[in-house]
């Protein structure tokens, strides 16, 4: 006979994990008559308390969950070090998990996660879970009282501790920077366009464009798939007007435009200027070195580690915060002045 679990037992009387483990544990906390209700009907099935999970209910397992939508992303690696810094200063252990930007492993990876498994959790959201806008999951967590912190592409409706880049300012000052080396066509070269990042860093570029009086037109902006070859799409990108610039909206997006652009005979930054976002290895490596925008990954890690250690730690209740980084323009030698 499979044996019964805390969850199960909170879905059949539409109460909190929580709420079962208090009642259980005969609380104080919960009412006599649903307390009765809970442990008559957790001895009929014969649920027995796991010894572990219970010291992991009780946050005692000095452990943090984090859960990245693309590990093969920089910014992520940086984040990820980030955290792991002020984890281990702080004596706290990672679990860590990849969405691979799916809501289906989102879902998964947190009900894993739940239940006391970790301390507290550190999420940026898969981005076909901001695309579905399908949340209950992140929900669960709250109902269990698993301290969240959200990190990147978070959610407005999930109140929660965040830590954000201000991507609009990023693609708006980043567009900026373009016009103001003479770029009269800007291109824009995205692969998160369901993201709530990549559309914020889109507002800003259109933002931009309108200040400086340059009609927007959404055939410079190429939205390209996860997995999708870029080779076509460029072509016909670069045979649709003459370009001075393109933003490329993450590294590995850029270090691609930049290669297809140089196979088909454009000089960088002679005949076209490009920008990446992240700061990573790859942009520093390629020949030109990348321009690139910073959004101080492994800073917003230090900051998102702190922030759930604290609210794990504090015994007073604490109203939700959200700190906002501001990106840097590294500038290196893939752009020049036309």
């Amino acid at each position: 006979m499979k044996k019964i679990t805390l969850k199960e037992i909170a879905q059949y009387f539409g109460v909190s994990i929580s709420t079962v483990s208090k009642a259980i544990n005969d609380s104080h906390e919960i009412s006599d008559g649903l307390k009765a209700q809970i442990q008559k009907f957790a001895k009929d099935n014969k649920y027995r308390p796991n010894k572990v999970a219970l010291s992991l209910l009780q946050r005692k397992t000095k452990t943090i969950g984090v859960v990245v939508p693309n590990i093969l992303n920089y910014f992520f690696t940086q984040v990820f070090s980030g955290i792991e810094k002020v984890a281990n200063e702080r004596g706290y252990i990672l679990l860590s998990c990849i969405s691979d930007e799916s809501y289906e492993k989102e879902v998964a990876t947190l009900e894993f996660l739940g239940g006391g498994t970790v301390d507290g959790l550190i999420v940026s959201m898969a981005e076909e879970t901001q695309f579905k806008n399908k949340l209950d999951h992140f929900q669960s967590i709250l109902d269990e009282q698993i301290p969240l912190v959200m990190f990147d592409r978070v959610s407005d409706v999930i109140p929660c501790d965040k830590v954000v880049v201000d991507d609009f300012e990023a693609g708006y000052k980043t567009t900026k920077y373009f016009i103001n080396l003479g770029c009269k066509t800007v291109a824009l070269v995205t692969a998160i366009d369901h993201s709530s990042v990549g559309k914020l860093r889109v507002e800003g570029y259109r933002k931009a464009l309108e200040e400086s009086g340059i009609p927007y037109d959404d055939k410079l902006i190429l939205r390209i798939g996860k997995e999708d070859d870029m080779e076509v799409p460029i072509t016909f990108l670069l045979n649709y007007k003459p370009i001075e610039g393109i933003m490329a909206l993450d590294e590995i997006t850029a270090v691609e435009v930049l290669r297809l652009i140089k196979a088909r005979g454009y000089r960088v930054p002679e005949d076209i200027s490009v920008i990446g976002f992240t700061n990573g290895k790859l942009s520093r490596y390629v020949s030109p070195a990348l321009t690139a925008v910073s959004q101080h990954g492994t800073f917003i890690g230090e900051t998102a580690a702190k922030v759930l250690i604290e609210r794990i730690e504090s015994n007073e209740y604490m109203d939700c915060t959200t700190k906002v980084i501001k990106t840097s323009l590294i500038v290196r030698d893939s752009t020049r002045r036309v």
